[in-house]
């Protein structure tokens, strides 16, 4: 028999990975490019939360790690694309 945990933890993976299909529909589908950043930058949080679900579920560091990675990562190519968007040019 399963805990609550184990439960809670299953449910929540197939909730982000349920976000995840959404915002890959929205980024390809996306009538504009703005639609298609906002759908990136949350399939990059979709995927942190996804590690971040599996470190709980294995309790493994390596997850916790890769979810950091993951975040600044995500968080630096969001700002250069709306740079990009804004001004056209991500160096000045």
């Amino acid at each position: 028999m399963q805990t609550l945990l184990e439960l809670a933890i299953g449910y929540a993976l197939v909730c982000v990975l349920v976000a995840m299909a959404f915002c890959a529909v929205r980024l390809l589908i996306g009538p504009s490019a703005h639609d298609r950043v906002l759908a990136l930058d949350t399939l990059w949080m979709c995927g942190m939360l996804l590690a971040l679900v599996l470190g709980i579920r294995f309790g493994t560091q390596v997850y916790f790690e890769a979810a950091i990675l993951i975040a600044l990562v995500g968080f630096v190519s969001t700002i250069a694309m709306a740079k990009f968007l804004m001004r056209g040019e991500i160096i000045e």
